[in-house]
């Protein structure tokens, strides 16, 4: 008899487990490739504008996906609103005016400024060329001169060497640290005191075209993390282009070409004063910003009380001043289309009788390409206690083939940091992806010697600093990456939606499991 109700309790366990198993694979089955698609078209269309931080096509994301939430029945945590308002402060340099015999030099295009000083009005009749730069026992630009409050310009790279390419200071084929250490030459200079240093950097002009708007976008902060103005400002140093340098030199009669050759054939400097008519203006401004975190909540059973954050941030470069369009589609339109998929699913099993136990908390998160801030700000002001916060699934870039999987097996995913905090966020993550998706799961990006440093990177990491037991979901990086080609079409769609059910398979598990996630470990 005995025998018999063990055999029975043994086949209701199994009957049991496998409705479960068919409960979540019944739920996971409404994540389809129709509906990605239909989401990431939106998302990465001209229309959003790159979703940029500040701008217009960023605020349209955001009212996207709180319609989106609101029709999946989420709650509006935040004081009955889906916006979670991030203060931000955007801190540029700007200048008014760089003029020389009143020719203007464009900031970003022909110079580059670097300063921190608020808005200054500078003045000269005279630029003094200072050759390389350099003050040595064996050779010296600058040997006798009075640089105090005056406008400097120098060579800032390369030293000077004889017609066989020997240092005239190593005497060797060998450079001295004049050339090897960066901002040597700068950082020598500044303790003379002069009114400003122009440094001529042959590569400025292709490394300013390169970086487009982003070389002077500037920084942005959290308004509560704004550092007070400086006291004592640095003196300003511009970069300029050997165009510009060419310019001031011509004015002298003479160009860079002339100059660097008699210093190399003779040994000797050649430093000079250049009559000029010479106006700039520039300082920091800071202007403030109020994106938004989007947040939707689903409320659990009888672990309700208990939160899993499954997020991803939904902005990325935006429009620049030319009218080119960073797309962002794989970054990170791919992770917000998973965010509002695992939403649909899940709030699909809650109206259908079978929703988490726990309770979900799906945000996408403003201004992570900003330096994580959206992330940063929520975790600083969370809508839920964090100690009842219980697990951060993070989705950033899931929608292509890294270069490093393109001529091998595409059907993979990195799963970066499960194991950081929780050997159990590990083990679910690697059972659900053998019972169900069946991807090749690369831990590369978990070695701590590993130089992109990936797992400090995005938005789950705010998290785990609290503690939070976190996994990043990535497809990896290839050369669209933060280019206007990261389009829509470059979207391998049935296999994204594989790595959205990983995803979704994981943060079921996790909402229903009896215990929360143990945190056992603390890996670098």
């Amino acid at each position: 008899m005995k025998k018999i109700y063990n055999l029975l309790w043994i086949a209701c366990s199994l009957m049991s487990c496998a409705q479960a198993q068919d409960v979540n694979s019944k739920y996971a089955e409404e994540i389809t490739v129709e509906s990605t698609q239909k989401h990431l078209r939106t998302l990465a269309s001209v229309d959003f504008e790159g979703r940029g931080t500040g701008q217009k096509g960023g605020r349209l994301a955001a009212e996207y996906i709180a319609n989106e939430f609101k029709k999946y029945g989420l709650s509006a945590p935040v004081n009955g609103s889906y916006f979670q308002p991030l203060q931000l402060i955007r801190n540029t340099f700007k200048v008014k005016q760089f003029s020389i015999n009143d020719r203007p030099f464009q900031h970003g295009k022909d110079i580059f400024v670097i300063g921190n000083n608020e808005n200054k009005f500078f003045e000269s009749n005279e630029i003094v060329f200072i050759g390389y730069g350099i003050d040595d026992p064996k050779y010296s630009d600058i040997s006798g001169m009075d640089l105090h409050n005056k406008i400097v310009m120098l060579i800032n790279e390369n030293e000077p060497t004889d017609e066989k390419g020997n240092s005239w200071i190593t005497s060797k084929k060998t450079a001295s640290d004049w050339a090897t250490t960066r901002n040597k030459k700068v950082k020598e200079i500044l303790k003379h005191s002069p009114k400003m240093v122009l440094a001529i950097n042959s590569q400025l002009s292709q490394l300013l075209e390169d970086a487009g708007d982003r070389a002077i976008e500037g920084r942005y902060n959290l308004a509560v993390d704004q550092p007070a103005p400086e006291k004592s400002p640095m003196i300003p140093v511009v970069n300029i282009t050997d165009h510009a340098a060419n310019y001031i030199l011509n004015l002298a009669r003479t160009n860079l070409a002339t100059v660097v050759a008699k210093i190399n054939r003779t040994g000797q400097p050649n430093s000079f004063a250049i009559s000029t008519n010479f106006k700039a203006e520039f300082g920091t401004n800071a202007a403030p910003l109020a994106d938004p975190n989007i947040l939707g909540y689903l409320e659990g059973t009888d672990k309700k009380d208990e939160i899993v954050v499954i997020g991803g941030h939904y902005d990325h470069d935006g429009m620049d001043s030319k009218g080119n369009i960073f797309f962002g589609a794989d970054d990170n339109a791919s992770g917000t289309t998973a965010v509002l998929e695992l939403a649909r699913a899940f709030s699909k099993a809650k109206s259908t009788g079978n929703g988490p136990r726990r309770s979900i908390l799906f945000i996408t998160y403003a201004a992570e390409e900003k330096g994580l801030l959206g992330s940063k700000f929520y975790t600083e002001n969370p809508i839920f206690p964090l100690k009842n916060t219980v697990a951060c699934i993070n989705i950033d870039m899931i929608g292509r083939v890294d270069d490093k999987h393109l001529k091998g097996n595409h059907d993979y995913i990195h799963a970066i940091g499960s194991d950081k905090l929780s050997s159990e966020l590990y083990q679910i993550n690697k059972n659900e992806n053998e019972k169900h998706t069946k991807l090749e799961i690369d831990y590369m990006y978990d070695n701590p010697k590993d130089p992109m440093r990936l797992y400090y990177r995005s938005d789950h990491y705010n998290f785990a600093k609290k503690g939070i037991p976190s996994v990043f979901y990535f497809s990896g990086l290839h050369p669209d990456y933060h280019t206007p080609a990261d389009t829509y079409d470059k979207i391998d769609f049935p296999l994204m939606v594989k790595r959205e059910k990983l995803a979704f398979y994981t943060a079921w598990q996790i909402a229903n499991r009896e215990n929360r996630l143990v945190v056992d470990n603390n890996k670098e």
